[in-house]
């Protein structure tokens, strides 16, 4: 696989079962499969997969996997969407309460972190730390 993957080789690297169709090469930790594609190294192969089957990812989207199997490269498995959608749609980060029993809304959803965190608690947090820091100021004085 040193040249890269390519339409003709493709198939030698998926294994069907049942709809989807999941990646036999190298797999990373979180369960994505790779890949050298166009002389880039370490691309993901549902993308891959996506763009030899399907056309271009457009811009500003990533793939969600409706199937929820990250080793899979079915393109019909596949869906772009915004980041943020496909953080929304995770079931491994929707908590729907905070470690202290507070209730999480999409309003507590942090985009750039990508994960929820509750509105209450962040405030509770940075009120005790202005509060200690203000402590030490005057303690220092």
């Amino acid at each position: 696989m040193s040249r890269g993957i390519s339409i003709e080789t493709f198939p030698d690297y998926v294994n069907v079962v049942g709809d989807c169709w999941l990646w036999r090469g190298l797999v990373d930790r979180k369960g994505y499969g790779r890949v050298t594609y166009r002389g880039r190294s370490g691309c993901q192969a549902h993308r891959v997969a996506y763009e030899m089957l399907v056309g271009p990812i457009p811009d500003g989207l990533e793939l969600d996997h409706l199937c929820r199997v990250h080793a899979c490269i079915n393109p019909e498995h596949l869906e772009p969407v915004t980041q943020q959608e496909n953080r929304r749609r995770s079931p491994l980060i929707r908590p729907s309460h905070c470690q202290r029993g507070h209730e999480l809304t999409d309003a507590d959803f942090l985009p750039h972190k990508g994960v929820r965190q509750c509105v209450i608690c962040r405030r509770a947090y940075g009120a005790e730390w202005a509060r200690q820091k203000r402590s030490r100021l005057k303690s220092a004085a």
